[in-house]
């Protein structure tokens, strides 16, 4: 096992599960593609109830009866119809907040929305580069209520009322339970599970008073199992999970605001500054069922939910689908999984890096500074 660079993934969509996955949906599991399968043996000469015939269409039946259920239940609950939908998304009209903007996810979702001509708010302690002039950087720790609160009113009077809150700032101590210090453990709970509290608690109210709006936690698959060396990212984690799912239904049966939409992103390995230290495993074996994933991918699965506005959960890579259900398998099989990951291992060499790039020179004392001239 080695450390993996973030540089080092490839512009093109890798042979994996994932890959592969996708393919099948398109495919063989896809109810247009399967309506052609009885077809073509009807018109080979297969009359009913020839078994060929039988079985091709029960696999048709089955594609679609899973398929529908599938995107009934989504559009049901998030539109209350299987008809007619919400009007698409205006991005003119959109204000979105991201924390942890200047760096890795955070700055790739920054600079995309930016290009939409939407107007981009950033909160971090490090200023973000960038050419796009509609991309606003407010030096903000968010792990503290008092910034977020102060620095929430001034975006509130310079810009207006955010309407999407992507909640991504992220840290990782990488230390034994034993060597962590105190201020290890408040620095992740604060910017990994309260920030999200805080920043709810500034941009939530205006969003439940129009009942529009859209929040986005990113999360991990380390929320739902543990791993060595994390302790405290794990259950930071976990708490946040526990806090989207929470806060869900009572948008739904408190706040009585349904149309505030509410998206959960659950991530393996992400190939960012964050974790370039840590070591995966590199057999083809590892690297096809369990894949590390380019940043962009989850920009892309962020900003593709909030085109759709649907309140739902993303499992990315394909195999963080059946992570949250490790803990219904008997020991010995969590056992053999914890072991075939690497994860107890991953972290041995990890160094704690920063999320800047070392060559944008020091931190700006500018509170607030547009991007073009930051």
């Amino acid at each position: 096992m080695e450390a993996r660079e973030p540089e080092a993934f490839p512009i093109y969509d890798p042979l994996d599960v994932d890959l592969v996955v996708k393919v099948l949906s398109h495919t063989a599991f896809s109810p247009f593609f399967t309506f052609f399968i009885p077809v073509f043996y009807y018109f080979q000469g297969s009359r009913w109830p020839s078994p060929v015939l039988v079985l091709s269409v029960g696999y048709y039946v089955a594609v679609s009866a899973f398929w529908f259920l599938k995107w009934y239940s989504r559009l049901y609950r998030n539109q209350g119809s299987l008809f007619f939908g919400h009007s698409s998304l205006d991005w003119d009209e959109q204000i979105v907040v991201v924390t942890g903007g200047s760096s890795g996810i955070g700055e790739l979702i920054a600079n995309t929305l930016a290009v939409r001509n939407v107007t981009v708010v950033v909160l971090d302690v490090n200023p973000i580069v960038t050419e796009n002039y509609n991309i606003c950087y407010y030096k903000c720790d968010v792990s503290k209520w008092e910034e977020v609160e102060a620095v929430s009113r001034q975006i509130v009077e310079e810009l207006g009322h955010p309407t999407i809150l992507v909640n991504n700032a992220g840290v990782v101590q990488g230390k034994r339970l034993l060597d962590l210090t105190p201020e290890d453990i408040q620095q992740t709970f604060g910017v990994n599970t309260l920030a999200h509290f805080w920043t709810l608690k500034a941009f939530l109210p205006e969003m439940i008073k129009h009942n529009q709006g859209h929040i986005v936690n990113v999360a991990s698959v380390a929320g739902y199992v543990g791993m060595a060396q994390m302790t405290d990212y794990c259950a930071s984690k976990a708490a946040l999970i526990s806090l989207h799912e929470s806060l869900r239904y009572e948008l739904d049966h408190q706040y009585r605001a349904p149309g505030v939409r509410t998206t959960l992103l659950v991530a393996g390995h992400v190939l960012t500054r964050l974790f370039s230290t840590i070591r995966v495993s590199q057999s083809w074996a590892y690297r096809f069922f369990v894949p590390s994933i380019p940043p962009v991918a989850i920009a892309k699965a962020v900003i593709a939910a909030l085109d759709e506005q649907h309140s739902r959960v993303i499992y990315i890579p394909f195999y963080a689908h059946f992570v949250p259900f490790l803990q219904l398998c008997p020991s010995f099989v969590r056992d053999f999984a914890q072991w075939l990951s690497g994860c107890d291992y991953a972290m041995e060499e990890f160094v704690k890096v920063s999320g800047r790039r070392p060559e944008e020179g020091p931190v700006s004392d500018v509170k607030t500074v547009r991007s073009k001239d930051a």
